[in-house]
């Protein structure tokens, strides 16, 4: 029922910044919410997750210090805050949700609820 759309992806040099916004077209508030990345030839790596009521978060140890996820459950909307980028950081980046926790997110890769993608470059 639900579906994620993303939204903010573009290209960027490295160390500069970067807001990814997902918008969820029905009512999310009681779903984690977090993203994943896949780059070319690679598997899909964990990204970054919240729990519903923002009390928990959970990043990928290669974004961490870097990134920061937080939503607005009245607006149906997480984002995914990118600062000092790095070259490494393009890939195609996907939004999802679970109506389950994070674990969903940080064991496994199967959350629920997918978006489509969007891609980031960064250049150097």
């Amino acid at each position: 029922q639900v579906r994620l759309v993303e939204s903010g992806g573009g290209l960027v040099q490295a160390g500069g910044s970067l807001r990814l916004s997902c918008v969820a077209s029905g009512r999310v508030s009681s779903y984690a919410m977090g993203w994943f990345r896949q780059s070319a030839g690679k598997e899909r790596d964990f990204v970054a997750a919240i729990s519903w009521n923002s009390d928990s978060r959970s990043y990928g140890s290669s974004v961490k210090g870097r990134f920061t996820i937080s939503r607005d459950n009245a607006k149906n909307t997480a984002y995914l805050q990118m600062d000092n980028l790095l070259p490494e950081d393009t890939a195609v980046y996907y939004c999802a949700a679970d109506p389950s926790s994070i674990v969903a997110f940080t064991t496994g890769r199967n959350p629920e609820l997918w978006g489509q993608g969007i891609l980031v470059t960064v250049s150097s």
